[in-house]
């Protein structure tokens, strides 16, 4: 299934909930014209300005990422993509309240620096984007911002470092994690793996599956054969490695569909409470 059957899927909910002028998306019906009134980089600086100054825009979404090693299986673009989903799926819900920042796409990843094309940032270098990026927003007229995250690497730094965001701009900066979305319960229910998100295992193979199976690629993957090969340094994280693969085997498409829904679901309210 394509990102853009996806968002089709949630647009009737989202028109539902929407004020009227978010009809002018189903006549659109395609969905690089539904994504493109929520992304801010595909926004003109008309459009955004007049956004701002009719009050309309009340939020903005910032997602933060990673290009990283998915294992053998996942294009490592993975983190960004799909965080940058949910925060898409859940701003057309909202729309025009809502827009979506463009994402960081490169995120804290030195964890995965033994395994080929991980790129990495320092702690100092990320946490500075992500303050200049909400920096901008506030010189802009954004009084509301949500840091969504999607990679695990991110979360620490970014929750120690809220309140020093808060501080400096003096406005409502909330930060999560999209995963926040699921409690025990929902991953017991849906995951074999009894893990979400993991790391290029069940959860995130799923979420893939239902949303962008193109960036899956099996082709000529034989786990067994490469894993000594690998120069994975650390032998609990090579172990890790390994049962994430096997794992990844029990992905399916219901799956994802299913933790995706509950994740837009759960941010969307999240948001709706920030804007309250």
């Amino acid at each position: 299934m394509s990102e853009t059957i996806l968002r089709r899927r949630w647009l009737a909910a989202a028109l539902a909930a929407a004020p009227a002028g978010a009809h002018e998306l189903a006549r659109a019906g395609q969905g690089y014209a539904l994504a493109r009134k929520v992304r801010l980089w595909e926004n003109t600086r008309k459009e955004f300005r007049e956004a701002i100054e009719s009050g309309a825009l009340r939020l903005v979404i910032v997602p933060t990422g990673s290009t990283e090693q998915h294992n053998e299986h996942l294009a490592m673009i993975h983190d960004t993509a799909s965080v940058t989903l949910v925060a898409e799926l859940a701003a057309l819900r909202l729309y025009p309240q809502v827009l979506v920042a463009t994402p960081v796409s490169i995120g804290i990843s030195p964890h995965w620096m033994d395994r080929k094309g991980t790129l990495t940032l320092r702690k100092e270098t990320f946490l500075a984007v992500v303050f200049d990026i909400c920096e901008s927003l506030r010189t802009h007229g954004v009084t509301r911002i949500l840091i969504l995250n999607g990679h695990g690497g991110n979360v620490r730094p970014l929750r120690e470092s809220l309140a020093d965001f808060r501080e400096k701009l003096r406005i409502d900066v909330q930060f999560h994690s999209y995963w926040d979305a699921y409690s025990p319960e929902i991953v017991k229910k849906f995951m074999e793996s009894g893990k979400a998100p993991g790391h290029a295992a069940e959860f995130e193979t799923s979420f893939a599956m239902a949303a962008f199976p193109e960036r899956i690629h099996w082709e000529g993957v034989d786990y067994e054969k490469v894993k000594g090969r690998l120069g994975i340094r650390d032998p609990q994280s090579a172990k890790q490695d390994e049962e994430f693969a096997r794992e990844a085997r029990w992905a399916t498409t219901a799956k994802g569909e299913a933790m995706i829904g509950i994740a837009v679901d759960w941010l969307a309210g999240r948001i709706e409470r920030m804007l309250a």
